[in-house]
């Protein structure tokens, strides 16, 4: 907007001072100043000429970008279905997705098709299908649907690591319910991990990208789907210029894992890392700045096996350089159980090579109840976990357990859900299974060692 203003106004001032200065001159300055604004003029069009035009890449794509109706069953004590069974409140939502394959199957975000009691997909010439779920993958944001159709238009998909920053790219579907809409943008980075999303490498756009958007594809110029748009940041819920998107290439090893078996699997080493900075690569003895620091090790897993310590950092796996932290989760997640992966090390002041054998990342729901178990014997009333790493750089601690809840003895010595606990009785924190096994052993007292915002403080607790 602010480029094609300012080329408007240049014309505008030219012709005026042309005008001007041929009241002056005369009729032949007149002549020649008023070539050179219709040449400043033919500037600006050609300008205009040369920006890209969609319009082929949107007729031959839009018949495979479909519409989703979702209906969910919201809960609330105030209602229940008919019949007077308990259930919950009929609430509709939608998104967008696209045709991967002439007989059906269709791409889009979990998080638009997950609980829903109902699916509606409208293919562009208004045709409506009924869709069920094959399979959805909440740490990818994918899910795969399937409609009772043949030949059907299917998008070409794109490689998105071809994908440089500056490029263009255009996303089509369905923001705030207006169906087949069309936006365009650029690549505004590639890579980027955000906070609970370790295992995607998104791709960070300006494209406008609304509600409703979620789960549509996004094009290169070629008209091929690079990515599926999943994310905004944003502080009013709209759009901001910051839109994130999942790499196609992602996306259809989730999509062939799901039809294939149901479930998606990624590889597992059990520890946690945090980002290098200059004064820890100083102080580690080396050149480079790259890599990530292992800030923990989990007892008994893969690398805990293998001899992985902390404070070891991984520059490399399987040949592949690790530049950042958050480059290594999605590497260890694209390895299959059972493979072996080849970490290459800087311990010491010197390199290493260290294989192990790659486990499998417990699902969500396994790691949730193995992460947050409730402390059984009552003696001092805390619910824990462990730290994420987004959760542990934020306060720099390399272990350390979030409380999540708190009653009893914990409760009234002032112990607080959201409180960090570093230590018990002196002893640094690292799991709920050393926590509960030091606890078990500890006699009427003890003292916790907690990390509240930026302070640290140690409560005594008398235990039940």
């Amino acid at each position: 907007m602010n480029a094609i203003g300012t080329s408007k106004l240049a014309v505008a001032l030219a012709v005026v001072g042309a005008l001007s200065v041929a009241g002056a001159a005369g009729y032949h300055s007149e002549r020649l100043l008023s070539g050179a604004a219709a040449a400043k003029a033919g500037v600006a069009a050609r300008a205009f000429a040369g920006l890209p035009d969609f319009s082929a890449l949107v007729e031959r794509n839009a018949p495979a970008v479909v519409n989703i109706s979702v209906m969910q069953l919201t809960q609330s004590g105030m209602h229940s279905l008919p019949g007077g069974a308990d259930g919950g409140v009929p609430a509709r939502g939608q998104g967008s997705g696209f045709i991967v394959s002439p007989n059906g199957l269709i791409l889009t975000n979990a998080h638009v098709v997950h609980g829903a009691a109902d699916l509606t997909v409208k293919l562009n010439d208004k045709r409506e299908y009924p869709a069920k779920v094959i399979g959805e993958d909440a740490r990818s944001d994918i899910a795969v649907l399937k409609i009772d159709a043949k030949d059907l238009p299917v998008v070409k998909l794109g490689d998105p690591r071809a994908l440089r920053a500056g490029q263009w790219v255009v996303a089509i579907g369905s923001p705030f319910g207006f169906e087949n809409s069309v936006t365009a943008g650029i690549v505004s980075a590639k890579g980027r991990s955000l906070p609970d999303e370790a295992y995607v490498p998104f791709i960070q756009t300006d494209v406008a990208v609304n509600p409703g958007n979620s789960g549509g594809p996004l094009f290169n110029l070629a008209g091929e789907v690079v990515g599926i748009n999943s994310q905004i940041f944003s502080r009013t819920g709209g759009y901001q210029g910051l839109s994130f998107a999942i790499p196609i290439d992602v996306a259809i090893d989730v999509r062939d894992q799901l039809v294939a078996r149901g479930r998606v699997t990624r590889g597992y080493l059990g520890i946690t890392a945090q980002q290098m900075n200059q004064q820890l690569a100083d102080s580690f003895g080396m050149k480079k700045l790259a890599g990530a620091l292992v800030s923990s090790v989990v007892p008994g897993g893969p690398a805990a096996n293998a001899g992985l310590q902390l404070g070891d950092v991984i520059v490399g796996i399987n040949g592949r350089a690790i530049d950042s932290s958050t480059e290594l989760p999605v590497q260890v997640a694209a390895l299959r159980p059972g493979a072996r992966a080849k970490l290459d090390v800087w311990r010491k002041n010197a390199p290493s090579q260290i294989e192990i054998p790659v486990g499998e990342l417990p699902s969500i729901t396994e790691e949730v109840a193995a992460r947050s178990p409730p402390v059984k014997d009552g003696r001092l009333g805390l619910a824990v976990r462990p730290l994420t790493p987004e959760e542990g750089h934020a306060i720099e601690a390399k272990g350390g357990l979030l409380v999540e809840r708190s009653t009893g003895p914990a409760a009234e010595a002032g112990v607080q859900p959201g409180d960090v606990l570093l230590a018990l009785n002196g002893t640094p924190l690292n799991s709920t299974g050393q926590f509960g096994a030091l606890l078990a052993s500890a006699g009427k007292h003890v003292a916790l060692l907690v990390q509240r915002g930026d302070a640290k403080l140690f409560v005594p607790v008398t235990l039940g």
